[in-house]
């Protein structure tokens, strides 16, 4: 958002994306409600991400990015303005640094029904097994880890993934980013080929998500409605598309409503 700064650390610099537009497409689509996650072009200063969410008439919740020297009263302001989780992310074209024994350190300090996103490629799945193992919240997992899914749903990345989400039960992921995961383009068939196995066998632990305004994307930047035609093709089910657009995320980030 052009009104909030950028980070001095910032890799990249988006064009302006206002929630007036985030909510013009969410209701464009269809849908009642927002997750926003903090863009790390903004490092770790949330005001953009709590404008957002104050203006939502109550519709959004948010996911932060903040400095593991964070102390517990910003943490509760955070929570007061939305926030229901915090954002580590391991891609080194991204960030300079990814302290992993902070990162513990502020996941411990968490207020109560917070979990952590982490965003890592996957071919560094295995080292960050023991640091995801720690991590004393719920974990979710961004873009799944970015997979090579034209491997297939029984490739090599979608085995260890598996092997993942079954060592602990409150690991989460989200099936979101065709656009960046399947280099056959749109219709993505590929991810659709992988993905789907993987939302039947792990129904209520998945979210969805357009990834609007797909961040430091140069080209092949998708129609959001065509996103929207994915979710039949991997949650081919009345009862699969209900736990991923409305149970799971209302679990995650409206629990009171419940």
């Amino acid at each position: 958002m052009a009104q909030f700064a950028f980070s001095a650390k910032a890799k990249y610099l988006p064009e302006d994306a206002g929630p007036d537009k985030l909510f013009a497409l969410r209701d464009r689509l269809g849908f009642a409600r927002n997750v926003i996650v903090q863009a790390s072009c903004h490092g770790t200063d949330n005001a953009a991400t709590l404008d957002a969410i104050a203006k939502s008439d109550g519709k959004a919740r948010g996911v932060a990015v903040v400095d593991p020297a964070i102390s517990d009263a910003d943490l509760a302001k955070l929570h007061e303005g939305g926030i229901r989780g915090i954002r580590f992310n391991f891609l080194k074209r991204l960030v300079d640094d990814a302290p992993k024994d902070k990162f513990l350190e502020v996941a411990g300090r968490l207020p109560e029904g917070w979990h952590v996103v982490i965003y890592f490629e996957a071919d560094i799945l295995d080292e960050m097994r023991p640091f995801i193992d720690a991590i004393p919240v719920p974990v979710v997992i961004d873009h799944m880890g970015r997979p090579d899914v034209t491997q297939g749903p029984d490739g090599v990345d979608m085995t260890a993934f598996r092997s993942l989400l079954d060592s602990r039960e409150d690991i989460w992921f989200k099936a979101t980013c065709p656009d960046r995961l399947d280099p056959t383009n749109d219709p993505w068939d590929k991810f659709a080929e992988a993905v789907a196995p993987l939302v039947a066998d792990y129904p209520d632990r998945v979210l969805w998500g357009t990834d609007w305004p797909h961040p430091n994307m140069q080209d092949n930047i998708p129609d959001d409605g065509h996103l929207v035609d994915m979710i039949p093709r991997i949650a081919p089910t009345a009862e699969l598309q209900q736990k991923l657009l409305v149970t799971n995320p209302m679990r995650l980030y409206w629990p009171e409503e419940l």
